[in-house]
């Protein structure tokens, strides 16, 4: 019997596809992207003028203005309006630390040159890769945030709804919870998210290349059966309950003594990623620009010449160079495109989050991708794109996009704080602590509640944890 299933699937035109595939990239991709394009398409070449740089911004350049400053940015001065100082910047309310003094040259530009990616900034990077809905794209980053250092998720599912924001409804059951978590297991190394030592090494064997599938089937079967026998190094009784010859048993002890029971220590030991900001983030006449760093990159444009002679010419096959000139003209519009959407994205970040650009991680508020997809007007997945590998140089030194934002958590009063805040609150309070009696993860959650801001004890210990510091036994001064 056969059985007719219908079934909507949307199709991308080429030049949407290049489109989104040039946003999602970072800024070294991009510049790689765009100089192969440049000496492989006769249509294309480089416009000799470039954007200013960092140099520019120090100097506080009224013409580096953006076209379209956000609100709080300082709007460009024009040769037909009157030039005035701008009014200072609000001053915002709370115990804050004191502001910055962004103005001027006073940083240290080469600080950008690189820049370490910690585990939970790379599965976010790879998980902005996947389309998904905006509850489920929660649940899994909910999930890489709950990984301890070692890449374990140490803390059951059912446990994480108590940290989910209240107006998370309504809550999430076991299915999506372990939707999520497979979501997350399938990104960047394996082992990543395992509950334990058995289903981390599991998974990497699932997903080792080239082993025959007795070998991996063998091997399977000692860390989900055996595992206590492996570790006693018993060979006997090993043997004897897998049924197996000498030789395969030795060459699967010895697959699964190569796996990493750890793979979240990988991250401490990487190298630094080196980057090229996207964007500059600084202050002038007391407000808070962005410009975009155009001159650390390639600018293509369309070789007018060769176009219109192309034009004029009369060519039996005229498919392949046509086509070559349509891609010329798709990469200069994308190109820009991509820069007029990171410089939005960027320009709505800063309006948002003012308060951390001038007091510090402690004041960084909440925000969610869907906020500033609804800010200006654009899908949550091309937002998500936009802030993937890009960065932005602050006076306060460089961040990746996707570090401005953090969950909502609920305070006593009635108000909300960011997950970053409570954690750069949670470090302010074990640098302040007597080293002869230093704070408990209770005294920590006491003290948080003392400033309106309510965590279960394991919720302290996980920020903690995040934060790489040790518990109190281990920071006591004797």
């Amino acid at each position: 019997m056969q059985e007719l299933r219908l079934r909507q699937q949307m199709t991308l035109a080429p030049r949407l596809q290049q489109s989104v595939k040039l946003l999602q990239m970072s800024a070294l991709e991009f510049t790689t992207a765009v100089e192969l394009a440049l000496a492989s398409n006769p249509f294309l070449e480089e416009a000799e003028e470039q954007a200013a740089g960092p140099a520019d911004i120090a100097e506080g350049r009224p013409d580096m203005d953006s076209a379209n400053p956000a609100p709080g940015a300082a709007p460009a001065p024009s040769s037909s309006a009157p030039t005035e100082e701008a009014p200072a910047a609000a001053e915002y309310g709370g115990d804050y630390p004191s502001p910055a003094r962004a103005d001027g040259a006073d940083r240290d530009l080469g600080q950008w040159a690189s820049a370490p990616v910690s585990m939970r900034e790379k599965l976010s990077l790879e998980l902005g890769s996947y389309r998904l809905g905006a509850r489920d794209r929660l649940l899994a980053e909910f999930i890489i945030d709950s990984l301890d250092e070692d890449g374990y998720l140490r803390t059951p599912t059912a446990s994480l709804c108590d940290d989910l924001s209240p107006d998370f409804s309504p809550p999430p059951d076991d299915a999506e919870w372990l939707t999520a978590l497979r979501l997350v297991q399938q990104l960047d190394a394996p082992g990543l998210g395992a509950r334990d030592l058995q289903e981390c090494l599991a998974l990497q064997l699932e997903a080792a290349p080239g082993l025959s599938a007795s070998l991996r089937a063998l091997a399977l079967r000692i860390v989900r059966e055996q595992i206590d026998r492996l570790a006693k190094n018993d060979s006997v009784g090993l043997r004897r309950a897998l049924n197996c010859s000498d030789d395969e048993l030795r060459d699967a002890c010895a697959l699964i003594r190569g796996l990493d029971p750890k793979p979240g220590r990988r991250y401490d030991a990487q190298a630094p990623v080196y980057v090229v900001p996207d964007v500059f983030v600084d202050k002038w006449r007391s407000r808070w620009r962005v410009v975009p760093n155009r001159s650390a990159m390639p600018q293509a444009r369309l070789h007018q010449v060769y176009a219109d002679l192309f034009r004029r010419a009369r060519l039996d096959d005229r498919s392949p160079m046509a086509q070559e000139l349509q891609e010329a003209r798709w990469l200069v519009r994308n190109v820009e495109q991509r820069y007029t959407t990171i410089q939005r994205v960027a320009e709505a970040i800063v309006k948002r989050q003012q308060t951390f650009f001038e007091y510090g991680e402690v004041a960084l508020r909440p925000l969610m991708l869907k906020e500033v997809a609804d800010d200006l007007d654009m899908h949550e997945s091309t937002v998500s794109r936009a802030t993937v590998s890009k960065y932005m140089v602050t006076p306060r030194g460089v961040f990746e996009f996707r570090h401005f934002f953090s969950r909502e958590l609920p305070t006593d009063s009635g108000g909300t704080c960011s997950a970053a805040a409570v954690r750069a609150l949670i470090r302010e309070l074990i640098e302040a602590e007597d080293p002869a009696m230093p704070l408990s993860d209770v005294a920590l959650a006491q003290q948080l509640a003392n400033n309106g801001i309510v965590l279960a004890r394991r919720t302290v210990s996980k920020y903690r944890g995040q934060l790489r510091l040790p518990p109190a036994e281990l920071r006591r001064e004797h």
